[in-house]
């Protein structure tokens, strides 16, 4: 076995779909929480690269029931978020969660963000030391649920009421060409980033069908799984912000890279079926050849 291989290795008592179902459990219970406890007027707490970058206290305490659950569950795996309260793991797995992806969209009552938990193989402080082998991601405003095992393939459907439906596969939408590519993207906190994210988008937009702004990477990448967008791309992600919408992703049968080809990483997450995805990585570098490397803040 390749030291690759052996690195991203599933320990041999870990059932991946077992995994999934507990993903799912905690996501659905963490996302009850902050749509119950989310208060009329919500008080920032504290801030974080800019005054937009906006952290309220619900982001910490779902990522302490996610913490507790997973922990109490499978008390001897690791633990990683996007907020305080991590843990080392003995047992070869570490579950990376965003309590609140999408914010800002909580923060303004926008029915587009998302509890999302993964759990992971590797080392996640590692850029491409690391792979999600199960993961769920759950919107809930609108009771869409997402989920993935590696290997088991993607699904999705929506909870409750009339709107209601049965799990569903998966399966990226493969346009002919990327100018026929609906393409969802994000932006960053910090202004100077914003800047050059649009002088790129700026370029890019003559090339696609069009081109959509959600606020949730998790969600942009589960909509690439289920081809509600045909493509996606995002640069400064962080592992919590990607790891479960990448499973997803890939298990419905999209491409996610870097724009190399390479794991996503920090610099540029790039997602898609196969053809556009390379068309899409293509049409970044020249974009970015263009308006110039982002300078530094």
């Amino acid at each position: 076995m390749s030291a690759e291989l052996t690195a991203f290795a599933i320990p041999e008592d870990v059932d991946v779909l077992d995994l999934a179902r507990t993903a799912r459990e905690v996501a659905v219970a963490a996302g009850e929480l902050i749509i119950r406890e989310r208060p009329e007027e919500i008080v920032v707490t504290e801030t974080k690269s800019s005054r937009t970058d906006v952290v309220t206290a619900m982001d910490q305490a779902s990522q302490d029931l996610l913490r507790s659950e997973l922990l109490r569950r499978r008390p001897g795996d690791g633990f990683a978020g996007e907020e305080r309260g991590g843990a080392e793991g003995t047992t070869g797995i570490t579950w990376v969660v965003d309590p609140i992806d999408g914010t800002v969209n909580y923060l303004y009552g926008l029915a587009a963000y998302a509890v999302s938990v993964a759990a992971v193989v590797g080392d996640v402080d590692a850029p491409g030391g690391w792979r999600p082998v199960a993961a769920a991601v759950v919107n809930p405003v609108s009771g869409e649920e997402f989920g993935a095992a590696l290997g088991r393939g993607a699904w999705g459907h929506t909870r409750g009421g009339e709107g209601g439906s049965a799990p569903r596969p998966l399966r990226v939408a493969e346009p002919e060409s990327l100018a026929m590519a609906l393409c969802a993207t994000g932006f960053g906190y910090a202004a100077q980033r914003r800047r050059w994210q649009g002088r790129v988008i700026a370029e890019l937009l003559p090339q696609v069908r069009d081109i959509r702004r959600l606020g949730s990477a998790a969600l942009d990448l589960c909509r690439v799984a289920d081809g509600t967008v045909d493509v996606y791309f995002e640069r400064g992600l962080n592992p919590w912000d990607k790891a479960a919408g990448w499973l997803v992703a890939t298990e419905a049968g999209a491409l996610v890279s870097d724009l190399d080809g390479g794991p996503p990483s920090d610099e540029m997450t790039v997602a898609g079926a196969p053809a556009v995805q390379g068309e899409l990585r293509a049409a970044l570098q020249r974009a970015i050849a263009q308006v110039g490397v982002e300078q530094p803040s």
